[in-house]
């Protein structure tokens, strides 16, 4: 199917979700207002394409701190706030990327829209991944969740953060993310977004079903 369907198609669940959502967004919100104080959103400028950046809401989960930067690994860990533990487990933290959807800068499904560092070090992979729009979720992001939070919560340091994620995440996610793209139908989107809600596509699943 065209990308212009699966942009239609985007837009109307948005919309859709957005006006089923917009009472549960409020609430989160007065939530983390009232316990954690301002600010209640966390925008981190990400890549729509190799040439394209633009910023990812979330609601913020952690302490804030200046010149913050590469993914989220142990190092990081103390600064999760009690509440931000609760949206990230729930994944209620991504509500907001509903304005994204409707904004155009991601789609419900396709591959997790990377930092810029990483688009920046490694050129020739992300020009294949980001050929597709990416999106608030996908194969990739269900089936290598759970394991890449596992590996990165052993790091004690940034640099080590940093050395996990290239060597043992980032060439992992874009192998799932490939073959997705290449196999993909508006049925096989539907699930992964429900899976996003309801639970988790596993890699074991997944390789049952190959």
């Amino acid at each position: 199917m065209s990308r212009l369907t699966f942009r239609i198609l985007d837009v109307i669940y948005a919309l859709g979700l957005g006006l089923l959502l917009s009472p549960l967004i409020l609430v989160v919100a007065l939530i983390l207002l009232l316990r954690e104080g301002p600010p209640v959103f966390y925008g981190s400028e990400r890549m729509r394409d190799p040439g394209r950046s633009f910023t990812l809401w979330k609601f913020r989960t952690m302490q804030p701190k200046e010149r913050d930067g590469g993914v989220t690994g142990g190092d990081k860990a103390a600064r999760i706030t009690s509440t931000g533990k609760w949206l990230r487990r729930t994944r209620l933290d991504e509500l907001p990327q509903i304005w994204n959807i409707l904004r155009g800068d991601v789609g419900f499904v396709g591959p997790r829209p990377p930092l810029r560092r990483y688009v920046e070090m490694f050129p020739d992979l992300y020009d294949k991944v980001l050929a597709e729009r990416p999106g608030v979720t996908g194969l990739a992001s269900q089936a290598f969740h759970a394991h890449e939070e596992r590996l990165l919560s052993g790091a004690s340091t940034p640099e080590h953060t940093e050395d996990i994620y290239c060597r043992r995440c980032i060439p992992r996610k874009a192998r799932l993310d490939l073959i997705y793209v290449k196999s993909r139908t508006p049925c096989s989107d539907m699930r992964l977004m429900f899976a996003t809600v309801f639970g988790r596509v596993t890699m074991h699943d997944r390789k049952g079903r190959q």
